[in-house]
């Protein structure tokens, strides 16, 4: 099964709220984690409940997605303030990015530069990973250049180092020329951006009530800057209070206007930022969603479940969620020809 990372970058991230685990240590002060913490957090999905319904499976195994929480950034890091590279190295092996900002004052919550502005946070995000990425190119550009020299114009491998010395090359002209996110610059169908989903933490009255001074102006930064990328408010505070209950009272506190969980959204919103799908095995021992990524062919498919399944594949029978769905049990699809070869 494929894994996707996830890296929060912010000054409070509510990795504990999300994960729903106790991992990652929270107090109140900076840096009080500096290793990473990781969490497997299950990805909600109506499809997999009533799957897990119709079956009775003894084992149940969701798809999930697998978060990283990382301390928050300073001003500098990227030339060793605060934890400093330290902290940065670990953006550069994960697959998209929630950036997690406050926008919520609170006397009692310190704030690692004084005071509230997530404007200026993501200013700081966007500044340091930028620098980073430049420190990086930088130290790769140089021996691409000079392994360059020597390449013809005939192989196959000499002209695919070409490309990577050309994207290098643009990337480079992008951060440091243009200051741009090399995300938003114009790339090609081999090129690929990682993508950043903007998390606000919000107080649980701003939240309840859907207004905050902060949103609208974090959304025209977006649209200015990173147009496209996905805006979601949560609040932890809610979030934390929500855990707490019971089930039963849980599903009662959410029927109150605008006290409905954000988690689910989060969740999903980063499963699916970095093009990820799921398929599913059903029986009486087990119900079973296995991630790929979207556009996976099928002997591949088959391959994350056991690696003889892609090596020896030639076919596989399947159903749509929908056709069961409506037909009620696999004997049914397959009387009403839906079941597909």
């Amino acid at each position: 099964m494929q894994r996707l990372t996830i890296e929060s970058i912010a000054r409070y991230v509510p990795f504990n709220v999300l994960s729903d685990t106790d991992l990652g240590k929270a107090a109140n002060f900076p840096y009080a984690t500096i290793n990473p913490e990781e969490a497997r957090i299950p990805v909600p999905d109506a499809r997999f409940d009533w799957l897990c319904d119709l079956y009775k499976p003894a084992s149940r195994v969701p798809a999930f997605l697998t978060c990283i929480d990382i301390t928050g950034l300073t001003a500098g890091a990227s030339t060793g303030a605060g934890l400093g590279n330290a902290l940065l190295s670990h953006v550069l092996a994960v697959d998209g990015t929630f950036q997690v900002v406050r926008a919520f004052e609170d006397a009692e919550v310190i704030h690692v530069e004084g005071d509230v502005d997530p404007l200026r946070d993501i200013e700081i995000i966007q500044t340091e990973l930028r620098l980073i990425d430049i420190e990086w190119v930088e130290k790769h550009f140089d021996g691409l250049k000079r392994s360059g020299r020597s390449l013809g114009n005939n192989s196959l491998a000499d002209k695919a180092k070409k490309e990577e010395i050309a994207t290098v090359e643009k990337i480079y002209k992008a951060l440091t020329v243009d200051v741009k996110d090399v995300r938003k610059y114009e790339w090609n169908n081999k090129e690929i951006e990682v993508p950043i989903i903007y998390l606000v933490n919000l107080s649980e009255k701003d939240y309840i009530r859907r207004k905050n001074k902060w949103l609208a102006k974090i959304k025209d930064w977006i649209d200015a800057h990173n147009h496209g990328d996905p805006l979601i408010s949560f609040s932890v505070s809610l979030e934390e209070r929500l855990a707490q209950l019971p089930d039963d009272e849980r599903v009662e506190a959410q029927k109150e206007p605008g006290t409905q969980t954000a988690l689910g959204r989060i969740t999903q919103a980063g499963y699916s930022s970095i093009d990820l799908i799921r398929y599913f095995t059903c029986g009486p021992d087990e119900v079973r969603a296995w991630t790929i990524r979207k556009g996976t062919k099928a002997h591949h498919a088959a391959g994350v479940i056991h690696s003889d399944f892609e090596n020896k594949f030639v076919c596989g029978e399947i159903m749509t969620y929908e056709d069961l769905k409506e037909h009620g049990s696999e004997a049914a699809v397959k009387v009403a020809g839906k079941l597909r070869p």
